[in-house]
């Protein structure tokens, strides 16, 4: 049924769109309360994968979404999957590009309560909304960004509650072991060694979540790295922004969120996704092994990673923050490449499903 308000096609005969939550109404019908209308979504839970969304084998469709008006029940809707009764089967998967735009919802609800914590600091004084100014500032483009990643997951093989467990637990890990590499490097700190020791921090975090075979698809490498990526950049500006609260400077620590946020989506999350992708396009369906470290194809976009790293944090005069500029730039072109890359994985292991034999019914 094609619904009259977004123009969707419903592959059921339910009564309400799955797309924008539009009611169907038949002859006799009246409108249905809110209760009814979310038992009813409740009833098409396992439907949801299959018919996610609509997309377009065009990149430059990408964002064509993010400007459109959606309905609560969407967004919820992108929510109900990666359980073991919400994960599609592999023939379900779109290959084609996704049409992300809850990312931008999620930045602009993030601004309007950074906004409220800055009048409540600026303008009345209360130095209690100052640990929430940070944390929200902290937190605000990593996790939007970061739901960009979740997006883009064609697969939709992970539950939100596993990427909120990798973003703090794998976030602050991968942080502790940074810090166990700078403590050993302690008399030779240069950005060459920051941008080994941080991107081999990550990496070393994000393969401990990925190594297992159930998240397999260089779109699972992505999302889980951009997660671990995303609980770096948000604790270390956290740190970075109480420093400069320390130091007695109010505009310091606005000066400091606002560049660091940013910069974020093409520095930790970006770079700690390309390992990530990385590393499951070198190990694919195989388990893990020590020596899949020393694959070409992983060692090279490790390498890219740490280069960039490492470039970023070289004080060149009067490049700032164009250098950084460029680099994010380089960073999410590179990115773009794995997501398509990604994709076409997905394209051909459904080609090599749809050419095995048949199993025997008994």
């Amino acid at each position: 049924m094609k619904c009259p308000e977004c123009d969707y096609d419903n592959k059921h005969e339910g009564k309400y769109c799955l797309n924008c939550g539009f009611t169907f109404l038949g002859d006799g019908d009246t409108p249905q309360d809110s209760n009814s209308l979310f038992y009813e979504f409740a009833t098409y839970v396992d439907m949801v994968p299959k018919y996610a969304r609509s997309v377009e084998p065009k990149f430059q469709n990408i964002f064509s979404r993010v400007f459109r008006k959606h309905s609560e029940l969407e967004a919820e809707r992108l929510f109900v999957v990666g359980t073991a009764l919400t994960t599609p089967k592999l023939e379900e998967v779109k290959e084609t590009w996704p049409k992300p735009w809850l990312f931008a919802r999620v930045f602009l609800i993030a601004l309007i309560a950074f906004i409220g914590l800055y009048v409540g600091v600026s303008i009345f004084k209360n130095i209690n909304f100052i640990p929430g100014l940070i944390i929200v500032g902290a937190f605000a483009v990593p996790i939007s960004t970061l739901i960009f990643f979740w997006e883009m997951n064609a697969p939709q093989n992970i539950a939100i509650y596993r990427i909120i467990y990798v973003v703090f637990i794998g976030g602050i890990l991968s942080m502790l072991v940074a810090l166990l590499f700078f403590n050993i490097l302690r008399n030779n700190i240069n950005p060459i060694t920051i941008g080994i020791v941080e991107e081999l921090a990550k990496a070393l975090i994000v393969i401990f979540f990925v190594r297992t075979r159930k998240y397999r698809y260089i779109l699972n490498g992505l999302l889980l790295g951009a997660a671990v990526g995303a609980g770096f950049a948000a604790f270390e500006t956290a740190g970075y922004s109480l420093r400069a609260l320390l130091s007695g400077s109010f505009p310091g620590l606005y000066s400091t969120i606002l560049m660091r946020s940013f910069l974020a989506p093409g520095g930790h999350v970006a770079w700690a996704a390309l390992t990530g992708a990385a590393f499951c396009r070198v190990q694919g369906n195989k388990t893990f092994e020590l020596n899949m470290l020393f694959k070409p194809r992983f060692i090279r976009v490790f390498a890219l990673v740490v280069l960039m790293h490492a470039l970023w944090d070289t004080p060149i005069p009067g490049m700032f923050p164009v250098g950084q500029i460029f680099l994010m730039l380089v960073s999410w072109i590179v990115v773009f490449l794995m997501i398509k890359r990604g994709l076409k994985e997905i394209a051909n292991k459904k080609v090599q499903l749809s050419s095995l034999p048949l199993k025997p019914t008994s």
